[in-house]
């Protein structure tokens, strides 16, 4: 009994350590836990409101996502009458109202972090150029290991490696040698579209599925080479997981890698396609200054790879099918094209080298750029403090860079800037609005879209082809309705009623 009684208090005090341990740990955690979604939100949220932002306030957990839901679903059931573009208050209806009730530097919530929306073109050249990498791209891991991750996604001397690897395939004369995979291509869609021409001489299509499959031909072509229709393939099954969200993507075999890169150190000659230029750029062991570099894994080709697929397809395909609806809606830029296009080619062969005489062309793709932007927002997030037009942004804070909103901004654009008008680029971006950094489709500064040449290159041969054999029309079944699930396209589809010419 004395020793029984000796040895219960020690066993006593080991006991409630060692049952106090874990419920010390999850109160802990609690805490970190109620901080992150309560406390640490507030703090910030009260830092922006005492330097006179205004906007809507932080709920717990709920934040700005049930309000979001509400007005997307309400205005996705809205159709629009033909050649009215006033898109802003269906495609992004929730900020439109922030932003008119707060004014156009205001705050919302994405979950609980801070979302500041800048709307002047100056601040938002600041952000982009992030002369002082204060910013960085908002990433969702899971995303991009889904669909791509690559040079969009990195930071530091990460993106910095990339770029400069990549830069000499994306060069103004490395894209003149894929023209011969963009004419095989734009040939095969003409040729499919003529033949599929009615007694009538008409062909009613929905442009969407045809551009995308036209894009996709270009970009594994272009990628590719002779593998093109295997990496077709692949890449549809991409596509595919990007709709559905259901299985991620942890390895692609890029097709003809291992093949190319042993020819490759043989000394046989690079193909003009991505995938030699890429691999050319990155076997060698110094750059344009003479410094070392080290090059990709072979990972790091593969997500290049898929981002190039991925973003190249999206991006070009959209802009096709807004330019085949738009200028459908307003025939009279549509025969000023095509008169351009004949009076320049005549029904012969596309000649890169009159490519920079395409005035009217490239007037009309700019504004449809401007109207309707693939992507309506770009997100940056601070990770130190920084000061942008007077105000200080605390670490954390995530800055919304408004495309859409930039581009439809009467006071950038003028009274008319709902009004499909090309002729307002006739002396080219910098003199189409009152401010140059105003236009965003390709983002801006040192991460400025690399691809933009090819993405606006391939719109302008496929529309020049086009333009020699067709004119078009909506058909009755289009609906002017929109979506913005990913990017910026269509949702009912872009029917279109074919006529031979």
């Amino acid at each position: 009994m004395v020793l029984r009684a000796l040895i219960s208090p020690a066993l006593v005090q080991w006991s409630f350590l060692l049952c106090g341990s874990p419920g010390f740990v999850l109160l802990w955690q609690a805490a970190k836990l109620i901080d992150r979604l309560w406390w640490h939100p507030r703090r910030l949220e009260r830092a922006l409101r005492a330097q006179g932002l205004r906007g809507t306030s932080y709920r717990f957990l709920v934040s700005d996502v049930i309000d979001y839901e509400r007005r997307s679903k309400e205005e996705r059931s809205r159709s629009m009458s033909l050649r009215c573009h006033n898109i802003a208050p269906l495609v992004a209806p929730l900020l439109h109202d922030i932003i008119r009730e707060h004014g156009k530097a205001c705050i919302s919530w994405f979950g609980p972090y801070p979302k500041v929306t800048i709307s002047d073109p100056e601040q938002t050249k600041e952000v982009m150029s992030n002369k002082f990498g204060h910013f960085e791209k908002l990433k969702f891991p899971a995303l991009s290991r889904l669909l791509a991750g690559g040079v969009a996604t990195y930071e530091g001397e990460q993106w910095v490696k990339h770029r400069r690897i990549l830069n000499p395939a994306f060069h103004p004369e490395k894209i003149k040698l894929m023209m011969p995979a963009f004419s095989t291509c734009c040939q095969e869609l003409v040729s499919r579209w003529t033949q599929s021409l009615g007694s009538d001489g008409t062909y009613e299509v929905d442009v969407c599925p045809e551009f995308q499959r036209l894009t996709g031909d270009v970009i594994s072509r272009t990628a590719f080479g002779s593998n093109y229709a295997e990496g077709a393939r692949i890449f549809q099954l991409q596509s595919e997981q990007t709709a559905r969200l259901l299985a991620r993507v942890k390895k692609i075999i890029i097709p003809g890698y291992l093949t190319r890169m042993q020819a490759m150190q043989e000394g046989e000659n690079t193909k003009n396609d991505l995938l030699g230029l890429m691999l050319e750029s990155n076997m060698r062991g110094t750059d344009e200054n003479g410094q070392c570099i080290s090059g990709m894994t072979i990972d790091e080709v593969v997500e290049e790879c898929k981002l190039f697929y991925f973003a190249g397809t999206e991006t070009t395909s959209i802009l096709l099918t807004w330019t085949m609806v738009i200028l459908s809606m307003h025939p009279e830029w549509q025969d000023r094209a095509r008169e351009e296009v004949l009076g320049l080619f005549g029904k012969n062969k596309i000649d890169y080298e009159d490519f920079g005489r395409l005035k009217t062309v490239t007037m009309i793709l700019y504004e449809v750029l401007r109207l309707y932007p693939p992507v309506v927002a770009f997100i940056r997030k601070t990770y130190k403090e920084m000061e942008i037009g007077g105000i200080t942004f605390p670490a954390g804070v995530l800055i919304e860079l408004p495309v859409l909103l930039m581009h439809h901004d009467p006071d950038i654009w003028g009274s008319d800037v709902h009004e499909f008008k090309p002729e307002r680029f006739a002396d080219g971006i910098s003199k189409a609005s009152n401010n140059s950094c105003a236009f965003l489709p390709f983002g801006w500064g040192q991460r400025i879209c690399i691809g933009q040449q090819f993405a606006v290159i391939e719109p302008k041969f496929s529309l020049c082809m086009i333009f020699q054999c067709f004119e078009f029309e909506l058909a009755p079944s289009y609906t002017h309705a929109l979506d913005n699930t990913k990017m910026l396209r269509p949702m009912l589809g872009a029917q279109i009623k074919l006529r031979a010419i």
